[in-house]
């Protein structure tokens, strides 16, 4: 069947989303009965482009990973200079794709994106952090009235499925604590600075040259990119009700190779650990880094990867590991939450 779709945010997710709608059509077409129409791309930097009958989607992938201009894409009857909003309001889709950057502190413009897509009538599908952080009861609320959808697996651990394991394969069960890595910057400079005895600040210009590392990595660093994601963690499946002052949050850069290489010595290993837990009606979570036993599955994750640990009272502990990024893996979040919207519709 198809499906209209528009996504607004055309970098590297955007791109990676569309990478794989290319290269898994006739998957997507037979074994799950899904034709997606792009009916409209929107990006600030980039410009935006809106054709009702749909864009030719290999033609406009490549043309804009080869730098070109999304408004400048050629083809027949395409609308274009309309702003984001003017994109979601116009395009009569039925899914949303945004993929924006993120902005922790306001949500920010994702958060419009998403109001104004509900209001017409058009379920989301999100790798945006900063909504689902700060405005995530009144978008369920307002996706509920209008009887529409809203996903966002790719907001803790991008292409490693979390909410749909909890959704689907752990029905039933309680969820009692999780704690995970969740910021592969961090482990990875953890990592070398235990196995390889590397000071803070090489471990860190390391993780910037390979581009793991922002050139301001203090969302890395100090936690918080980690506190966003617990804290979506402690809300949305402990059903918390925590603000970011509520998380207690330490980062790295007070770790010393000393301190690393102690835990060492002592059989076990420093990792950034995000934490939360049920404690009566109350959940309490923190990001700081943790000496963990090796006997803990979450000491033998390595390099940049993530994971999660759920403790259950069904099922008693189990723990996912996967990439915690990447244009490919991140984008294939996104593809779970439209095939997840498509089979629902």
């Amino acid at each position: 069947m198809k499906r209209r779709l528009i996504l607004i945010g055309c970098g590297v997710v955007g791109q990676g989303f569309l990478r794989i709608l290319v290269d898994k059509e006739e998957v997507l077409r037979d074994k799950y009965g899904f034709e997606p129409v792009l009916v409209g791309v929107s990006d600030m930097l980039k410009g935006s482009i809106m054709k009702q009958e749909g864009l030719d989607i290999p033609s406009f992938l490549a043309h804009v990973e080869e730098g070109g201009k999304i408004d400048e894409f050629p083809t027949e009857g395409g609308v274009t200079g309309l702003s984001s909003v003017e994109t979601i309001r116009e395009a009569e889709a039925d899914i949303m794709v945004e993929v924006t950057y993120t902005d922790i502190e306001t949500g920010e413009p994702a958060a419009t994106h998403m109001f104004e897509a509900f209001m017409s009538r058009m379920s989301v599908a999100t790798t945006n952090k900063g909504p689902v952080t700060l405005q995530f009861e009144e978008l369920r609320k307002l996706a509920r009235e209008n009887n529409v959808q809203f996903r966002f697996e790719g907001v803790v651990l991008s292409g490693t499925p979390v909410f749909n394991l909890l959704e689907y394969c752990l029905a039933g069960n309680d969820i009692i604590e999780v704690k995970g890595i969740l910021n592969g910057t961090t482990n990875f400079m953890l990592m070398k600075m235990e196995e390889e005895g590397m000071f803070y600040r090489d471990a860190l210009a390391l993780a910037q040259e390979l581009g793991y590392a922002e050139a301001d990595p203090t969302a890395d660093v100090e936690g918080f990119d980690a506190l966003a994601k617990i804290l979506m963690l402690s809300n949305l499946v402990l059903g918390g009700d925590l603000k970011p002052r509520d998380v207690e949050r330490v980062g790295i850069s007070g770790i010393s190779t000393s301190d690393v290489q102690m835990a060492k010595s002592e059989g076990k290993r420093y990792k950034l650990i995000g934490h939360a837990r049920k404690v009566g009606r109350r959940v309490i979570a923190s990001v700081k880094p943790v000496k963990l036993p090796l006997s803990d599955p979450l000491a033998g994750v390595n390099g940049t990867a993530n994971a999660l640990t759920f403790k259950t009272d069904l099922s008693g502990e189990i723990t996912i590991q996967g990439a915690g990024a990447g244009k490919i893996e991140t984008g294939f979040a996104v593809l779970i939450d439209v095939l997840n919207i498509h089979r629902e519709m």
